[in-house]
């Protein structure tokens, strides 16, 4: 990426109506753009760290036996009447539309009823299952009020997962190797140490449902935690009842904000009743199918990274889902010569940034803003001693190194 033929260009302002530090750097260091409250455009250095949050998301979900395949946004309306779930006053966050030639369609705010209706066509005996299929999909809801930028929005990426299993204790094993699974991605992204398992309400589904909640201030929830344990109770089932039932001691609970990452949930036979999906177990006797749900929203999750990590003067990525490794820029012509040429080694790691209107001091101070790992700077003084300057933007360290040893790093 070369910064002088890029269209996007970092601002000094935000929209007044942002409050959180994650919606103003992303908007600022232009990883997205505004169209209306709820709804953002992701440019591009906010589409390569989404896409390579999804692809952490991705591996782990494979690595636990799950398919990948891609649904529809527009659902017919019969399918979740089935369910009892295309009513506004059961589930009001639909976006619904009419078709020209008549009819009405939603567009999914979830998608257990539209699975559940494909899974009646490949789904018949026990040896159909188990079966674990995901997606990456754009979701929409009509929430009532959209805030803190990427962290709540009316138009959203989603990774749902569902599971279809011949029984409790089949689904069981399986909810178990999600949630650990869950545990590995929030490690990957940077913010395992402060995202821990949080049992909140099962709703008519199970007792409990599990969220995956990241300590934040400007999270919209309050969850009870035990450190020690590594687990949490949401304040939506926090009782006595509830506490002895964990084996939890209040006395050792702290309370906090936290923001939800992800969700999974025990939906038992409540889809594959109202839907019929059925199988003929071992025995020639019919089966309901037992099924579970699980969520991760990776926009949401980019909003959550940036409000953690981030400081007075920016983002700051974790290697892994940076949109680039390192933003280089060379002072001088040799500075400048050599930059192009490290660029042109590395493209898929380097932001070069060759603007010829914007001073020194404007570069550093943009390669801090959009987070950058690490900024690297050639100039004529460091070439004459056949090295480089390597900063770290999360520790601040600066550092010399040959050509030679940054080279093999691009390498």
């Amino acid at each position: 990426m070369k910064l002088s033929q890029s269209f996007t260009k970092t601002t000094k302002t935000a929209p007044a109506d942002e409050a959180s530090r994650s919606a103003k750097y992303l908007l600022r260091a232009g990883y997205i753009y505004k169209e209306m409250a709820g709804v953002y455009d992701y440019l591009p250095l906010g589409m390569r760290t989404l896409e390579k949050i999804i692809q952490i998301i991705r591996e782990e979900m494979n690595a636990i036996g799950s398919e990948e395949l891609r649904l529809t946004a527009l659902q017919p309306k019969d399918v979740w009447e089935a369910t009892d779930r295309w009513s506004d006053d059961v589930m009001d966050v639909w976006f619904k539309t009419k078709l020209n030639a008549g009819g009405e369609l939603g567009l999914a705010p979830t998608h257990e009823e539209p699975l559940t209706h494909v899974m009646k066509s490949y789904i018949s005996s026990y040896k159909d299952l188990p079966v674990y299929a995901y997606q990456f999909q754009t979701k929409f809801r009509n929430e009532l009020r959209a805030k803190s930028g990427i962290m709540r929005t009316r138009e959203f990426m989603m990774k749902d997962l569902y599971s279809f299993s011949k029984n409790r204790e089949e689904h069981d094993v399986f909810y178990e190797k999600c949630a650990d699974s869950y545990k590995k991605i929030f490690n990957r992204l940077g913010i395992g140490n402060d995202t821990f398992r949080t049992f909140a309400s099962g709703g008519a589904f199970s007792k409990y449902s599990d969220e995956f909640q990241t300590l934040c201030e400007v999270g919209e929830d309050i969850i009870y935690l035990d450190r020690e344990k590594g687990i949490a109770v949401n304040e939506e089932v926090y009782n006595d009842e509830v506490l002895a039932d964990l084996g939890l001691d209040k006395s050792k609970l702290e309370q906090c904000k936290a923001a939800e990452v992800g969700n999974i949930f025990t939906l038992g036979y409540r889809f594959s009743d109202a839907l019929d999906l059925c199988y003929n177990d071992e025995d020639g006797k019919r089966q309901k199918v037992f099924m579970g749900s699980y969520g991760i929203g990776p926009s949401r999750v980019m909003g959550v990274i940036a409000e953690k990590l981030s400081d007075d003067k920016g983002l700051i990525w974790p290697e892994e889902i940076a949109p680039y490794k390192y933003y280089i820029v060379g002072i001088g012509e040799k500075g400048e010569e050599m930059a192009a040429k490290l660029h042109d080694m590395a493209p898929e790691d380097i932001i070069l940034d060759d603007r010829k209107n914007a001073r020194t001091g404007e570069k550093f101070a943009d390669a801090e803003l959009m987070g950058i790992p690490y900024r690297v700077v050639i100039s004529d003084k460091t070439l004459a001693d056949n090295k480089v300057e390597l900063k770290n933007r999360k520790t601040d360290e600066t550092k010399l190194l040959t050509l030679d040893e940054f080279t093999s790093k691009l390498a």
